[in-house]
């Protein structure tokens, strides 16, 4: 039977599987950080204040980009090259969802919108990226190899998505709020097919590499399309809606460490 944890335990358990779902991964949380980084050294001076939580950021993602480099290499494995298909955080880009990557080279200051654009856009692939460390820490929590591992990224996601509800709610009390909601609405309608489109790619890849049979693959696909269904219609709402977080000042103090793993 296909299940979230049988489909990921096949591609753990096949190096060349599992090399391709690390080095994907590891790539997009590196970029993340880059893009982080930048965008902290040009925070518009009114908004100076988000600098530290803004870096705090980017360190995460270094951190995790390192975290699954690391597990290639406990193996023995070698990065390997990511197709462009399967490049989540660089279609992104690509297709206008949030900074162009062209003005965080430069050493123009961003301006207030540019941080709602950013905070908006990270508000919405915070939510995909909780919920798929959310999976993998239901199924495999305690893996001998992947738990802590899975443990440390998985709550480092529920701070980043707690960060951008509470700072996106106080640009929102600064009259900002139309421009917030207009930028969350494109950003999730647009993540929702960029998010479709990889994993078809992701899912083809795996097939091949694991030499599943077209029934399966099928299935999968189906899977993916019914999903990608449900967002259109109304799954995408839960991407765009702000709440005063639990977690307050989620990034608020330096970035941990994982010397461990990384």
């Amino acid at each position: 039977m296909l299940s979230a944890k049988s489909l990921f335990q096949e591609i753990l358990d096949n190096d060349e599987s599992f090399a391709l779902f690390c080095s994907i991964a590891a790539s997009g949380e590196s970029q993340g950080g880059w893009e982080n980084a930048r965008i902290a050294a040009l925070v518009p001076e009114s908004e100076r204040a988000l600098a530290p939580k803004i870096t705090r950021h980017g360190a995460d993602e270094d951190k995790h980009g390192r975290i699954f480099n690391a597990l290639m290499k406990k193996r023995g494995l070698e990065p390997v090259p990511v197709p462009p298909e399967t490049d989540y955080t660089m279609l992104l880009e690509k297709h206008g969802i949030g900074l162009a990557h062209e003005k965080l080279k430069g050493e123009e200051p961003l301006t207030v919108q540019d941080i709602v654009t950013y905070l908006a856009h990270s508000r919405v692939t915070e939510q995909r990226a909780s919920e798929e460390m959310e999976l993998l820490r239901k199924h495999f929590a305690d893996h001998p190899d992947l738990g802590r591992a899975v443990r440390m990224i998985s709550n480092d996601e529920d701070n980043h998505l707690a960060y951008c509800h509470e700072e996106l709610l106080r640009l929102a009390r600064a009259g900002h709020g139309r421009a917030i909601q207009q930028t969350l609405r494109e950003c999730a309608l647009a993540e929702i097919r960029i998010y479709r489109n990889v994993s078809l790619a992701v899912m083809a890849r795996m097939g091949r590499i694991l030499g599943w049979p077209r029934a399966k693959s099928a299935t999968l696909a189906a899977g993916i399309h019914a999903v990608y269904v449900w967002e259109r219609a109304a799954g995408w709402r839960r991407m765009v809606s702000l709440k005063m977080p639990e977690r307050r000042d989620a990034l608020g103090g330096p970035a941990n460490s994982a010397p461990e793993l990384a």
